[in-house]
C-alpha cells in the first residue's frame, strides 16, 4: 500500500508531535537525574554523578528494588503456569461456559487499577480474612499477569499444528508427555514472550500494590511515590525513575524482538 507524499508528511508531523509529547517528559527525568542542582533548577547548571551514587548506596532503596524483582518473579512464574493452563483448556477443549471464562481471564486488566486493588483488598483481608503480606502482593500480581501469559499462548496455540498432537496421543503417549515433547517446543517462544512482559508489567505496578501489600512491604514504585516529595530526595528519584525504566523496557524489548522473530 503507497500513500501520497502530502498524507505521508501530514502524518510524520502528527506521529513526530506525538512522540515529542511522550517521550519529552521522559528525556526531562533523564536529564534530571544527572542535575548538579538539588532543585532541579532548569536548565541544569551543572552535571554530576553523585545522585546515582547515593541512590545505589541507599539500604531501603535497594531493599525495595529487590522486593520488587522478587514479587516480579514471583508473579510471572506463577503467571506462566496458570496462563499456560487456561490458554491449553480454552483452545483444546469445548465445555459450557467456555466463553465467559475466557472474558473472566482478561478482565482483570481491563478494570481500572484501583477497582482491582480494592477488590483484592477485601477478598483477602474480608472473605479470606488473610493479613496482608508480600504473599498477597504476588497474588495479586499474578491476577492480571496471566493476561498477558494467556494471551500469547493462546494465539500460538490457534497457529500450531494440531494434527501432530493427535498423532502423539494415537502412538501412545499420555497427556504430559504429548505437551513435553509436541505441544511445549511450539509455544516456548510464546512462554518466554508472555513471561517477559509479565515480568515488566509487575515491576512498576503501585495502584493494586498499594491495596495489597502488608506493612514492611515497600516495592520500587511505592518507594519513589513515599520519597518524591521529601526534601532532597527529587534527585535521587529521578535515578531511580530511570532505572525503573530500563529494567521494564528491556524484557519489553526482547519480548517485542522474539514475537517480531516468529512473525
Amino acid at each position: 500500500m503507497r500513500i501520497s507524499r502530502s498524507a505521508a508528511i501530514v502524518l510524520g508531523t502528527i506521529a513526530s508531535i506525538v512522540m515529542a509529547l511522550i517521550y519529552t517528559p521522559l528525556a526531562i527525568v533523564v536529564i534530571n537525574s544527572f542535575n548538579k542542582s538539588m532543585n532541579m533548577d532548569w536548565p541544569p547548571p551543572g552535571f554530576t554523578l553523585d545522585w546515582w551514587t547515593k541512590a545505589f548506596g541507599s539500604n531501603g532503596l535497594m531493599a525495595a528494588l529487590g522486593t520488587s524483582a522478587l514479587v516480579a518473579v514471583c508473579a510471572s512464574l506463577l503467571a506462566l503456569v496458570l496462563g499456560t493452563l487456561l490458554a491449553i483448556a480454552l483452545s483444546r477443549y469445548k465445555f459450557f461456559g467456555r466463553e465467559a471464562v475466557g472474558l473472566m481471564v482478561i478482565l482483570p486488566i481491563a478494570l481500572p487499577g484501583i477497582v482491582t486493588g480494592l477488590a483484592l483488598n477485601n477478598a483477602f483481608r474480608t472473605v479470606l480474612g488473610l493479613q496482608l503480606s508480600m504473599a498477597t502482593v504476588i497474588i495479586a500480581h499474578a491476577t492480571f499477569c496471566i493476561v498477558t501469559v494467556y494471551n500469547n499462548v493462546i494465539a500460538r496455540l490457534s497457529r500450531t499444528n494440531r494434527n501432530l498432537e493427535d498423532a502423539s496421543a494415537d502412538l501412545g503417549a499420555g497427556v504430559f508427555t504429548t505437551f513435553r515433547l509436541v505441544t511445549f517446543p511450539q509455544i516456548g517462544s510464546a512462554l518466554i514472550a508472555g513471561g517477559l512482559l509479565a515480568f515488566a508489567l509487575s515491576f512498576d505496578e503501585i495502584i493494586v500494590t498499594t491495596f495489597t501489600a502488608g506493612a514492611g512491604v515497600e516495592t520500587l514504585p511505592i518507594w519513589i511515590l513515599n520519597n518524591m516529595f521529601r526534601p532532597g530526595k527529587a534527585p535521587v528519584v529521578d535515578v531511580v525513575a530511570v532505572t525503573t525504566v530500563l529494567i521494564s523496557v528491556i524484557p519489553l524489548y526482547f519480548a517485542n524482538r522474539l514475537t517480531r522473530e516468529e512473525r
